[in-house]
């Protein structure tokens, strides 16, 4: 692999910045340069979250550019609509199909957009995982970051066994058990997407 950017994006709480360590773990593993940006904004509070992360043998900027991701990993596939424009022609998203109201729907001034998904299929290639049923399937919901590493690891290509390396270092031990479990899964659902 000679460079891998990724743009992890979701909303407040849900893990995307654990996600962001673990990749930077494995970036580490397998003796690539790496460079993460974390942009919480009102992340406390529900509101939306994005993570660039990028590794390859020379890695120069932490940033990625407009059309630069290779893919996106979404927690709400809402955030991944929003962000899409820095997705790189031919590039790839990996989402979580779980709906998270943003503000303004939750106050009553917008409706949630349908055909999200729909929209982001005809967009790009989507890998489309109900991150929540495999989460809670796995033994707990807070295991959806894992869930969707699993799924973009088989997806890039990514040596799962050092993944697998990565996410130990980086989780508390008591949650080691779900989260591989979680990670293997995800891998699992989006080999069959």
């Amino acid at each position: 692999m000679n460079k891998l950017d990724l743009l992890l994006v979701g909303v407040g709480g849900q893990g995307t910045l654990l996600a962001s360590r673990i990749l930077g773990a494995y970036a580490v593993k397998m003796g690539l340069d790496v460079k993460i940006n974390e942009v919480h904004g009102m992340a406390q509070r529900g509101g939306s979250v994005v993570t660039h992360v990028r590794m390859g043998f020379h890695v120069h900027a932490p940033l990625i550019d407009l059309g630069g991701a290779d893919a996106i990993v979404s927690f709400e596939a809402l955030e991944a609509a929003r962000w899409l424009g820095y997705l790189a022609p031919g590039g790839m998203v990996v989402t979580n199909t779980q709906r998270i109201a943003p503000m303004p729907v939750i106050t009553g001034q917008a409706a949630y957009p349908e055909g999200v998904v729909d929209s982001l299929k005809a967009c790009a290639n989507t890998v489309a995982l109900d991150g929540a049923a495999l989460a809670l399937e796995a033994g707990d919901l807070r295991a959806v970051n894992c869930v969707l590493l699993g799924a973009l690891g088989a997806k890039c290509g990514m040596d799962m066994a050092v993944l697998e390396q990565a996410l130990v270092a980086c989780v508390p031990p008591k949650t080691v058990e779900i989260n591989t479990r979680a990670l293997h899964m995800g891998a699992q659902a989006a080999q069959q997407a």
